[in-house]
């Protein structure tokens, strides 16, 4: 496993936001953690990514302990999100933007990969590739539409140096033919032995997709299993109809 939690607990106030949750990530699978609205998948994203402190729980990464660490030396280790708003710099470059993934604490390993900045360029052209974002290197985020935005923010994501992909919401607010072309990316990354875990809510596009899916109800795991099982979970059905 590449990913465990166990016994992760969150309140907010009276508020159980993470109500004793467990689950584990398989490494060079694409798993989902699907629920209702308010059910604690982005409360629990947070936990993982460390941007929120758990009230208590263990959190491996790789077999090791990563329960003690601090939000930047837990990325460090190689764990590489998106958010459910895309959040990027809007006086910056799409170049920029991905200058700085795989610069900073990351550059050591790409002076040993790269090799300069011819290179450099090489690799921001063979990410943007992959992701189909056909603009010229300088446009500003600020001229890219939605879905654009979306791609880059997906692009910064696998530019930085990472073992764990973490996707939350990935094709929220795209045109079908974009969340098509997101499915092919997140697909070809899978092929190249890519561990994805991601949220969403767009069920054909998870059941499509997706190895293995938690599904999380009231801050807790109530079920889990391949696609064909959730779609036919009692307790799953019960949680998005309601009895």
């Amino acid at each position: 496993m590449i990913l465990s939690c166990r016994d992760i607990y969150k309140r907010f106030g009276g508020i159980k936001a993470i109500d004793g949750c467990t689950f584990a990530v398989e490494q060079n699978k694409i798993t989902a953690i699907i629920g209702p609205n308010g059910s604690g998948k982005t409360t629990m994203f947070n936990v993982i990514s460390k941007l929120v402190k758990m009230d208590r729980g263990i959190i491996e990464f790789n077999g090791k302990d990563v329960t003690p660490l601090k939000d930047y030396e837990f990325a460090r280790l190689g764990i590489s999100r998106t958010f459910q708003d895309v959040k990027l710099f809007q006086n910056l470059t799409i170049k920029e933007h991905l200058q700085i993934a795989i610069s900073a604490s990351n550059e050591r390993f790409f002076l040993n990969l790269l090799k300069g900045k011819a290179s450099e360029t090489m690799f921001i052209n063979e990410v943007l590739d992959l992701v189909g974002l056909d603009k010229q290197i300088d446009t500003y985020a600020t001229d890219l539409s939605y879905g654009q935005r979306k791609l880059l923010d997906l692009a910064i994501a696998i530019a930085k140096p990472h073992t764990l992909l973490m996707l939350d919401e990935p094709v929220a607010g795209v045109n079908p033919r974009l969340r098509d072309s997101i499915k092919e990316i997140l697909r070809e990354l899978n092929d190249r032995g890519e561990s994805i875990l991601l949220i969403e809510h767009d069920m054909n596009f998870v059941m499509d997709l997706v190895d293995h899916i938690f599904v999380m109800d009231a801050g807790r795991v109530i079920a889990e299993g391949v696609p064909e099982e959730i779609q036919k979970n009692p307790n799953v059905l019960e949680a998005y109809l309601g009895k």
